[in-house]
């Protein structure tokens, strides 16, 4: 019984009637999770996590299980669009300032983002093909800059003195655990969120001009639940290996490093920001608070702030945030090499400079008006 009150509560949620479609994201998310949970589970059927005959797996996944091919690419192809649909909704929750109102549910959001990012690492190191063992060792060697105790994590990671069986073991064990850690977080995020229902673009939470989630929201969702899967399949059944790395197509080679070690697109733009700085450990401080910056915000109103709708500098402000985002996303898949490098540098340093203005606008526009 509480159960089926909690699913009426859910259903007909107070939600504002003048939400626009970027408030489809949650939802878009939570479908694409469980696309990534459902076709996670049936290759882990056939995955095999021993180096030896992990790349093999892989292709036998794609040439000998019936309908493996379309497993993995929407598995591969998913995890590009959670991303996108991810930044999406992140980026909606800063220029309406969710973080305000919704302070909790904020911060539950950017837990999820990062065990989100921590799991599609893992999954990207699976297919044991050449970017995937490299960026592995690239990726996990930045923990050595860790003062003193960082070679020895290092070791612990990799359960060996380099990339190897070890390291695969528990990535893919990881990788398998993660995502159920995710649904429990969603879960968190929706009951912070029912709490104070969600807001409308002025940011405000009065209860007057509320209606029923179902049915109007649900056939607004049905509708962006038709449209994703459009895109999904169109790239699945036409460009399916449009967003992937061609080294990837070989088997990972310790003797043979990659001209150019890149993560996926949606870490490029952190990526870009750890090689714009010189020193190691000072990479590595600004590539986690590349994303741990996004904790702070919800401090940073006071006492005095105005909605975003009201104040122009802030639109100002944030489009300009995402244009250096776009900026340092192309940057990050660009060679390590001049003009690339000092480019890298002046975004990075207005990146962090954005956030911090964005804090303070708001406050300082009320104080002006």
């Amino acid at each position: 019984m509480p159960d089926l009150l909690k699913i009426r509560e859910t259903v007909f949620l107070p939600s504002p009637i003048s939400i626009s479609i970027w408030w489809n994201g949650g939802s878009i998310l939570g479908v694409l999770l469980g696309m990534q949970i459902l076709t996670g589970l049936f290759l882990s059927m056939h995955y095999t996590s021993d180096i030896s005959n992990t790349f093999s797996s892989i292709v036998h996944i794609m040439r000998d299980v019936p309908f493996g091919w379309i497993f993995r690419y929407l598995h591969a192809n998913g995890a590009s669009f959670f991303f996108l649909f991810m930044y999406f909704h992140v980026g909606r929750g800063l220029y309406y300032q969710s973080f305000l109102t919704q302070s909790r549910t904020w911060v539950v959001g950017v837990t999820i983002l990062l065990v989100s990012m921590a799991t599609a690492f893992l999954g990207y190191v699976l297919p044991w093909g050449q970017m995937s063992f490299w960026g592995a060792t690239v990726i996990t060697n930045l923990m050595s800059a860790i003062p003193y105790l960082g070679p020895s994590i290092v070791e612990w990671v990799w359960g060996s003195f380099s990339v190897g069986q070890p390291t695969l073991t528990r990535f893919f064990s990881l990788h398998f655990i993660l995502p159920f850690v995710i649904l429990a977080l969603s879960m968190i995020h929706l009951i912070f969120l029912h709490e104070k229902g969600s807001t409308n673009p002025l940011g405000d939470l009065n209860h007057s001009g509320k209606i029923p989630f179902h049915p109007y929201f649900t056939w607004k969702d049905f509708v962006g639940f038709m449209i994703l899967f459009m895109m999904v399949f169109f790239i699945v059944f036409f460009y399916p290996n449009m967003l992937g790395d061609p080294e990837n197509f070989s088997m990972a080679n310790f003797k043979v490093t990659p001209t150019h070690i890149q993560p996926e697109w949606y870490f490029l733009f952190a990526y870009a920001i750890l090689r714009s700085i010189p020193s190691k450990l000072g990479g590595v401080i600004a590539l986690a608070m590349s994303i741990f910056i996004l904790y702070f915000l919800p401090i940073s109103m006071f006492k005095y702030s105005i909605s975003s709708s009201f104040c122009f500098f802030y639109q100002i402000l944030f489009w300009i945030l995402v244009s250096v985002f776009i900026i340092l996303t192309w940057l990050g898949a660009c060679p390590i090499e001049e003009p690339y490098m000092s480019l890298a540098v002046p975004c990075t340093i207005l990146y962090f400079s954005l956030f911090i203005f964005l804090m303070i606008m708001p406050i300082l526009w009320a104080k002006i008006i």
